[in-house]
């Protein structure tokens, strides 16, 4: 059942997706529909629509930012949380699959490592140009001894 709005006339105010209730569903059924099912048929469809509807885990790292190109619009998600899930998996990675997934998981950690390296880094070493503190001898800075080493 879909209802349109005409031009003038308020959308119906829809609740946030994680918002949802058994009852809201329940709510959205024609009247005459609603009103044919006996008060044991609706709390059987409520009690159906309660354990159907996911319940979201508290979340470890919740981390969700958008990266803004010129010509697209890509969204990262890192969630980190507890594995609630029932069933276990359909498909078991098997071969080149199994092997493909652990090098994925090495890069992402590497280059995850290499990040957070490299902000250390960068973020002690502006720390030492603020403070004064200068590790090498006479006028040479680091981008200084770095175009030497490749020279």
């Amino acid at each position: 059942m879909k209802t349109s709005t005409l031009p003038g006339q308020s959308q119906p105010k829809i609740p946030n997706y994680a918002d949802r209730t058994p009852q809201y569903y329940i709510d959205k059924m024609e009247p005459e529909l609603r009103a044919s099912f006996t008060t044991q048929q609706l709390q059987a469809i409520f009690n159906l629509l309660d354990e159907a509807i996911p319940k979201p885990s508290p979340k470890i790292v919740d981390l969700r930012f958008l990266v803004d190109l010129i010509v697209t619009r890509f969204y990262v998600v890192l969630l980190v949380g507890k594995d609630r899930r029932r069933k276990p998996r359909r498909y078991i990675p098997k071969g080149v699959a199994k092997v493909g997934n652990v090098i994925a998981a090495i890069i992402l950690l590497l280059g995850a490592n290499l990040l957070l390296s490299a902000s250390l880094f960068l973020f002690a070493y502006l720390l030492k140009s603020l403070v004064g503190i200068d590790f090498f001898s006479g006028d040479r800075h680091l981008p200084d001894i770095i175009k030497s080493i490749f020279q």
